[in-house]
């Protein structure tokens, strides 16, 4: 299918926070973002592995969510083939020219029919690699931005834009039990990882949290022993464990606000073109943790509003169409 565009992998995103300085604390000094650009309203921050301008933007706000996240595409010239197909669809766009957003060219912002801010470009400034730089590595020594996951209540309905429309391709896939399944959750990717971004039944539309990838599971571990020294012990949500979706170790924190981000490794390559789609049953307690360890009922319900550009507040959020809740979740006391 010839579509015009070519989306490249997942590229960064917006968090929303109250207090800049403490958040700068909980993501520089603390998990070892490394600091590109800041000013009065922002501040830019990169893994060790990006040689862009950044994956990460916090910007002051009176309430804690998300601005925006953002795909990276191969060409300026497919932006426009994106904007038809949005609009086509019933979503919003509008351009973001370059230099607007601090490192960045020019954009195209879209809000999709889903209610999701979801920002499209193809080119960022060039900033140093960290990546052997290795006296500068600090705290969870987070290398690039993997994904992201949302919640919202037809996850089918989005996967037909992400598979069809836009052209990613699915790796695993959960659905509800019984002898004709709902589609419950998707990972889907665009580079040969397992995601670049994981649709989830729920209510929404809403983020539930941004991936970002660490060398190995000891700089996890090591990460941990970092915030509980330092303070944020009840930043630290779930884990650490590894997911029978993706194979991945994981560590879930909150940050100060509350938003969410996902310390992540070990995942696989999916580049066979002949890849058929892991399935997994929602009952299936080990595909959200392999170890069969509970997950805590905050992790299910609790996810970060979006920005919504209809008069600058927060998205309108509904409950999912589909009833069923895992049993395991339903027996958590």
């Amino acid at each position: 299918m010839e579509r015009g565009f070519d989306i490249v992998k997942a590229g960064h995103i917006e968090f929303l926070v109250t207090d800049l300085k403490e958040a700068k604390e909980f993501y520089v000094r603390t998990l070892g973002f490394v600091v590109t650009e800041e000013d009065r309203s922002h501040v830019y921050l990169r893994g060790l592995e990006d040689r862009v301008h950044h994956s990460l933007a916090l910007t002051k706000s009176d309430t804690a969510g998300v601005g925006h996240f953002a795909f990276r595409v191969s060409d300026e010239a497919g932006l426009k083939a994106i904007e038809k197909l949005a609009k086509s669809k019933g979503g919003t766009a509008k351009w973001v020219e370059a230099g607007q957003e601090k490192g960045q060219g020019k954009a195209l912002l879209v809000e999709d029919q889903f209610g999701f801010p979801v920002e499209f470009y193809s080119r960022m400034a060039k900033e140093e690699w960290m990546l052997q730089k290795f006296q500068d590595h600090r705290g969870a020594k987070v290398m690039r931005l993997d994904h992201f996951n949302i919640m919202l209540p037809d996850a089918a309905a989005a996967y037909d834009w992400y598979v069809d429309d836009l052209g990613f391709g699915c790796t695993e896939v959960t659905e509800t039990e019984g002898a004709k399944p709902d589609l419950w959750a998707a990972w889907l990717r665009r580079k040969h990882t397992c995601h670049d971004i994981a649709l989830t039944t729920g209510t929404g539309p809403r983020v539930h949290h941004a991936g970002f990838t660490v060398p190995d599971r000891s700089s996890i571990l090591d990460a941990a022993d970092i915030l509980a020294a330092s303070g944020y012990l009840k930043n630290m949500e779930r884990g650490p464990g590894r997911h029978g979706v993706s194979n991945a170790f994981f560590l879930y924190l909150r940050d100060p606000d509350g938003n969410r981000i996902e310390l992540y490794t070990g995942d696989y390559i999916s580049a066979d073109p002949d890849w058929v789609p892991i399935r997994w049953k929602l009952n299936d307690s080990q595909r959200q943790t392999f170890w069969g360890a509970p997950t805590p009922r905050s992790w299910f319900d609790e996810a970060m509003l979006v920005k919504s550009s209809k008069g600058g507040g927060f998205a309108a959020t509904s409950a999912p169409k589909i009833k069923d809740r895992p049993d395991y979740l339903l027996s958590t006391k």
